[in-house]
Parts: C-alpha cells; structure tokens; sequence
C-alpha cells in the first residue's frame, strides 16, 4: 500500500517545506515538536487507511508493495525467530536491534519509496492504532512486519472480528425490520376483522329488517283477511 506523497496535490508554500521534511529520514532533524506533530498527523492518516483495509479486505490476499515478496522474504532470513503477533520494542528499539534492523533498512533504499518514513506500527496485531497499542518506526520495517503479518493469518484476527460485528448489525437490523413488518401485519389484520365486524353487523341488521318485513307483510294479510270474513259476516 504505497502511501500519496504530499507533494502531488497542490498545496502551499509552507506544506511544501512540511511535506520535504516529512520525506527525510528521521535522523535529518532533531526533536523539533513542529516537525513531530506534523510527522504523527500523517502517520496516523497512514494508519486509518490501513486498519480500514485489513478490516474490510482479507489481509491474506492484500499486496502492500510492488515488492512484497522481496521485503518478505529478506525480512524472514534476518527475522527468523522475531515474534509478529505481540512486538516486543525492545526488538525494534534497543540498540542491539537498531543494529540489525539497519542493513536490512538500507537494501530498500531506492526499491521502496520513503523507505525510511516515519509510520505507526501497532504491538499488538489484534488490536487497533491505541496510543498504547502504537510505536513508530521506519516505512520499511511496517511493511516487513505487516506484510509478514498478512501472510501468516496472524491480521485475520482484525478482519474476522469487524466482519462479525457487522455481521451482528445486519441481524440486529434485520430483527428490527421483521417487527416492524409483524406489526403492520397485526395491524392491518386488526382493521381486516374490524371490517368484518362491521359487515357481519350490517349483514345481521339487514337481515333483521327482512325478517321483520316479512313478518310485518304476513300480519298485514292475515289482517286483510279476518277484515274480508267480517265483511261477509256483515252480509
């Protein structure tokens, strides 16, 4: 994952200066607080990008470099025995370790761009870019480590637990949509029966009015009829 210089976007004078001091080799300044702040602001930029990847892409299969290869390779013949998972800055930072981490720095020089950037590298691979979690060190040994890290499975670990946190949103989501759908069911279902109801009532009083016409209608006959005997009675 080759990172943007900042000078292929257009921007100031002053940004430029920033961005020169930014491409040289940390041992070219001194413990200036501008130049370090403006050191960690484009660090951590290089670390969100990169923890976003590992988490949405299986690091196994992500090529960091044009040279992946190469660095891994070297880095294992140097590293052998070097433990990946769980850094120990003492194997990083000691003098010993600066020691031996230096020829392997240099064989880079020319082959990775900026291979002596200052760049966040986390201790622990399982975890994100925490302020305990978190030292500097050269672009090349971040490359080395991370993408013997990819390789061996051990950044898996990030990418599986993202994977199912997101997992878990979509069931929770998904969850939620079902209710909402039951209760519109239960609720149309309501205004069904109420419909119903209101039909069957109609129906039953329309029934009732028919019934008592046809009773009303068999009363007014009979009547007719005693009112026709009387008549001829009366004759």
């Amino acid at each position: 994952m080759a990172a943007t210089s900042a000078t292929d976007e257009p921007v100031s004078g002053e940004l430029v200066s920033v961005a020169h001091a930014l491409s040289l080799p940390a041992e070219s300044y001194g413990n200036d607080p501008d130049i370090e702040m403006a050191w960690a602001m484009r660090a951590m930029q290089h670390a969100e990008v990169y923890y976003k990847l590992i988490s949405s892409v299986d690091p196994q299969f992500l090529k960091l470099t044009k040279v992946d290869d190469q660095i891994y390779s070297e880095f294992r013949k140097n590293f052998e025995k070097l433990k990946i998972d769980v850094l120990d800055p003492e194997e990083l930072k000691s003098e010993s370790a600066k020691e031996k981490w230096r020829p392997f720095c240099l064989k880079f020089n020319g082959i990775v761009e900026d291979f002596n950037y200052g760049t966040l590298l986390r201790l622990d691979c399982s975890q994100g870019y925490t302020e305990e979690n978190t030292i500097f060190a050269p672009r090349i040994q971040f490359f080395a480590i991370e993408i013997a890290r990819n390789r061996e499975g051990y950044n898996k670990a990030v990418y599986i637990s993202v994977q199912d946190k997101e997992g878990e949103k979509e069931v929770n989501n998904g969850g939620e949509k079902r209710a909402d759908s039951g209760e519109e069911e239960n609720t149309k279902k309501r205004g069904e029966k109420g419909a119903d109801t209101e039909s069957g009532e109609e129906k039953e009083e329309g029934i009732n009015r028919e019934e008592k016409t046809d009773k009303g209608g068999e009363k007014g006959e009979e009547a007719d009829k005693d009112i026709s005997k009387s008549g001829e009675k009366a004759m």
